[in-house]
């Protein structure tokens, strides 16, 4: 009887240690597929809080914000301009046009009304190209100076060698415009580079060539 009862608990006791062996090998196991769940959980977690790349990281993106800030800079530097422009030239930018125009002898500077009824913009244009066309003979250049914020290409070459060029100022229906002509190809090269800056600068869509 007694070999009896030492058998049977001696049985269970192995069978209780087995059994506790077995349940921390399983704890052990699943230990890191639980940590791993966790990691990614809180991963994704992170990203969808922001932590990934949000719109304003996509270079699509980037270039959208980009062609929208050089869209405005324009507008900022064409807004000034004519700003500018109206205090020195003494009438409205957006009511006229201006033109400027290359030729194998030099070229043109032209500024017409878009109304031909606005005769006001009309007579100022006339009474400011007829004084462009005195100023520029004497060598004087401050206006497209303060019109430009800065001194135009080709300016202090025309003023050294003003002797060598003409301006001729003639009406046109709606507006005026100055002819400018030179035999000397150092004053022709400095006349086509201020007209060129021109064009460029106030965006008139005229040949550079």
């Amino acid at each position: 009887m007694k070999k009896t009862t030492l058998t049977t608990l001696l049985a269970a006791a192995l069978f209780a240690a087995f059994t506790a062996a077995y349940a921390l090998a399983q704890k052990k196991t699943d230990a890191p597929v639980t940590q791993t769940t966790e990691v990614k959980t809180k991963e994704a977690d992170a990203h969808n809080a922001g932590g990934g790349m949000n719109h304003a990281d996509c270079p699509l993106m980037r270039g959208g914000e980009n062609s929208k800030s050089q869209h405005d800079s324009h507008g900022t530097h064409d807004d000034a301009l004519d700003e500018r422009g109206e205090r020195a030239m003494g009438f409205s930018q957006t009511a006229t046009a201006h033109h400027f125009l290359l030729r194998p002898d030099g070229g043109v500077i032209q500024v017409e009304v878009k109304d031909a009824a606005d005769a006001s913009n009309r007579e100022l244009v006339r009474r400011h190209l007829s004084h462009v066309a005195r100023s520029f003979a004497a060598g004087d250049f401050d206006t497209p100076a303060l019109v430009h914020a800065r001194v135009p290409p080709g300016s202090d070459a025309m003023r050294r060698l003003k002797s060598e060029i003409t301006f001729a100022y003639e009406e046109t229906e709606a507006g005026a415009r100055v002819l400018i002509s030179t035999k000397n190809a150092e004053a022709l090269a400095a006349v086509h580079a201020f007209l060129r800056f021109q064009i460029e600068d106030h965006r008139t869509g005229d040949p550079l060539n």
